[in-house]
């Protein structure tokens, strides 16, 4: 009977703490983001209709935005894990992008500040051995990501956009990064 009530009384009491805990999003600081995970996606054309490949890796960092501290992100992504979609077009990227001379490219996001609802920053995109670098680069605040996108030349990065069948099949020299931070 004694092993009875002293259960009770341990599950009333763990019930009560359970049910007094905050939920993480009101005990960090709303000048805090926690990242999760960073997506990178390649949008483009080609002769014959558009191609998107897509990089997701686990990154966890957090952006302190009131806070002289540390106030950007970096990471490394891995060129050799691009998916497109099907074999040929992930071989093609990958020559394309010499992933073999280069096997990663560099995300550096820097100087985060809010901007109205959204969020303001520098990003530098290092691929191959060419640095891309943006200035007040607009982050799209979400509830569950922050997102950016950027317009790039394979001109930009001395690189030949890939052509198939005797130059028949052209991808377009204009292509878009879109970057997806996603929150915790």
């Amino acid at each position: 009977m004694k092993q009875k009530v002293a259960l009770i009384v341990m599950g009333l009491a763990f019930s009560f703490l359970l049910g007094n805990a905050k939920p993480i999003s009101t005990i960090i600081n709303p000048n805090t983001i926690i990242i999760d995970r960073l997506e990178i996606e390649i949008l483009g054309n080609s002769t014959v209709g558009k191609y998107n490949c897509a990089n997701s890796l686990s990154y966890r960092d957090t952006i302190f935005l009131d806070s002289n501290t540390r106030n950007s992100l970096k990471s490394e992504i891995s060129m050799t894990n691009f998916e497109c979609g099907n074999r040929i077009m992930n071989k093609d990227l990958k020559t394309t992008v010499k992933a073999t001379k280069f096997p990663k490219s560099t995300v550096t996001i820097s100087n985060i500040k809010p901007f109205g609802t959204n969020y303001k920053c520098s990003l530098n995109f290092r691929i191959t051995d060419k640095t891309l670098s943006y200035q007040n680069l607009t982050l799209k605040n979400n509830k569950e990501s922050l997102d950016g996108t950027v317009a790039v030349k394979f001109s930009d990065i001395a690189l030949e956009p890939p052509t198939k069948m005797g130059g028949i099949i052209k991808v377009k020299d204009e292509f878009v990064i879109h970057f997806v931070l996603f929150k915790l």
